[in-house]
């Protein structure tokens, strides 16, 4: 894989897991219940951890002098690579669990197929988060199953997050230039789609939902193109570092 396209991947990744990261922290305090407060706090903490592993890794790639928390504080919402689906925002439980399920299912195959990648960082990296995103699919698929198949209220708002946000999971899917290089280090983005789609059907049949019927697809987050939503969401984040350039604890 070349460096450029190396940096941009690992960028990508690095963005998904500190921007789904920041929304799930936004849910601290304020969970439904206390135990529930307490285990997406650890999920965004895992998630944390990995977006510095990755942009600790794109900085190095990039040898411009950047480090990870210059790439998280100092870029703007058009320098970021993250998928569209996580930076929407929280809403309800119902949908807050179908975003995270969603990219969980996603996540733990393409961490799994990052064992066979040529590069030993890449490998090394996706070595060390993978026992973690098993736990996060565990955690949303029982959600997910849970509220589905519960009340006829519960059932009525997993489906509607379901289906709202299923145009939003094409992207997850859908190669580009910087993915299909990475067939040399023998990474096929589009083959996790099997494992993701087989997931999906799955679980939703447990909960007793519909796989929403395949339509348009939002596209753009992997190049840079975002809504006004991860605007607001970097505005919070980003808030002290750009209030107080390079100031340390």
């Amino acid at each position: 894989m070349a460096a450029p396209a190396a940096f941009e991947f690992c960028l990508r990744l690095g963005d998904n897991d500190l921007i789904l990261s920041q929304r799930l922290g936004e849910w601290c305090g304020r969970g439904p219940v206390l135990e529930e407060d307490l285990a997406l706090t650890n999920v965004a903490l895992d998630l944390l951890g990995q977006a510095r592993l990755w942009l600790g890794h794109a900085a190095a790639l990039e040898g411009r002098g950047r480090d990870e928390d210059q790439l998280a504080f100092l870029r703007d919402a058009g320098e970021f690579r993250n998928l569209l689906l996580v930076e929407q925002p929280n809403g309800d439980y119902a949908h807050t669990m179908v975003r995270q399920f969603y990219f969980d299912a996603w996540h733990l195959p393409l961490l799994e197929a990052l064992g066979s990648a040529s590069d030993p960082s890449l490998r090394d990296i996706a070595a060390k988060a993978v026992k973690e995103v098993a736990y996060h699919l565990q955690r949303s698929r029982d959600w997910v199953v849970r509220l589905g198949d519960g009340t006829e209220e519960s059932h009525r708002r997993m489906q509607a997050a379901a289906d709202q946000l299923w145009p939003y999971t094409g992207e997850m899917l859908a190669a580009d230039a910087v993915e299909a290089s990475l067939g040399e280090a023998g990474f096929d983005l589009e083959a996790v789609g099997v494992p993701w789609r087989q997931q999906v059907e799955s679980t939703f049949a447990r909960a007793t939902l519909e796989v929403p019927a395949a339509g348009w697809m939002q596209r753009g987050g992997k190049q840079g193109v975002h809504s006004e939503k991860l605007g607001l969401l970097l505005a919070e984040m980003q808030f002290l570092q750009r209030a107080y350039p390079g100031a340390q604890w």
